[in-house]
């Protein structure tokens, strides 16, 4: 079995959170390769992947079951792929960072069988990690986006130099003439004009 858990931040209240994590096909929709998600009742959906490993692309069936809707703090859910030995659980935890800040944690384990579940997980390995963080902040880039949350506009005063700094420039350009005279090798004659 191979696990990973990844966080990001999410500038949202926890009730804006939940409203966009509570619907499962927001999150097939983040998917990489998504083809298809078919929602079968409140709890079970299946997904369709185009996934890839350098050059070898299969299209998967991913079957997915939510085992717990505990908003607006957390979900649990797991799941199997349709004619292959791996299945899978994870969680979704969202903590309160602030008024309208939160903090999400995404928890994933995959789990291959048959004779060649150590060689599929230690391809995997590697990447579990990598995918998990790209998911989290995915899903946080969305919910930020399903509420009009733009980025912070920095201050006057991180856009433009204090005023040391300017007379400190300027003083600068007052040692660099434009017109200054190239200096000479030692050992060599001055040019001639």
């Amino acid at each position: 079995m191979i696990e990973t858990t990844q966080a990001a931040p999410v500038q949202c209240s926890i009730d804006q959170v939940w409203d966009y994590v509570k619907d499962i096909r927001r999150w097939a929709e983040l998917m990489p390769g998504l083809q298809d998600c078919e929602i079968i009742d409140e709890d079970n959906s299946r997904w369709v992947l185009k996934v890839g490993v350098g050059a070898l692309v299969r299209t998967v069936k991913v079957l997915v079951h939510v085992d717990e809707w505990n908003g607006p703090h957390r979900a649990r859910f797991s799941f199997r792929l349709q004619g292959d030995p791996v299945e899978g659980r994870g969680s979704y935890m969202a903590t309160p960072d602030g008024k309208d800040a939160m903090e999400m944690k995404l928890s994933l384990q995959i789990a291959g069988t048959g004779p060649m579940a150590p060689m599929w997980e230690a391809m995997a390995s590697p990447l579990l990690p990598k995918f998990a963080l790209a998911f989290a902040r995915q899903l946080a880039t969305g919910i930020e986006q399903a509420n009009a949350v733009t980025a912070p506009q920095p201050r006057l005063s991180e856009t433009r130099p204090g005023w040391i700094t300017r007379l400190f420039r300027w003083i600068a350009q007052l040692f660099r003439a434009p017109d200054a005279v190239p200096s000479q090798q030692p050992g060599s004659k001055p040019a001639k004009e």
